[in-house]
């Protein structure tokens, strides 16, 4: 069943929304420093574990810009009249899948059967 004008809207709110947070969270990491000094550094282990911190800080950076540019593509999705159709069989996606997670581009039936594909793959 195709989603209705109104739960439209709010997941399109509801993903603007997080985009704005990410934006906004990006900006203030920015302007926070990310180097490290290793003259301030008092030894070794100060060094290796401000390394591993700052690797862990990329790594979420990673994540988020790609949750970013996956909530740009469902607000695109949304702005085109494409939003809620599964990209594998062309079926309506549920509207508690929708809510669960906005920016899914498969129904249930279609992401459960790539996961068990991958996990055959991985298991040989």
């Amino acid at each position: 069943m195709p989603l209705s004008e109104r739960e439209l809207q709010e997941i399109h709110a509801e993903l603007e929304d997080r985009r704005k947070k990410l934006l906004i969270a990006a900006k203030a990491q920015l302007n926070s420093d990310m180097g490290l000094d290793r003259n301030e550094m008092a030894d070794e282990n100060d060094l290796a574990s401000s390394e591993y911190l700052l690797s862990f800080e990329l790594r979420l950076r990673d994540r988020e810009k790609y949750l970013l540019r996956k909530i740009e593509d469902a607000i695109d999705r949304i702005e085109k009249g494409e939003y809620g159709i599964c990209e594998v069989c062309d079926e309506d996606i549920s509207i508690g899948r929708l809510k669960a997670r906005p920016v899914t581009t498969m129904c249930i039936r279609c992401k459960e059967e790539q996961e068990r594909k991958e996990k055959q793959y991985v298991d040989k």
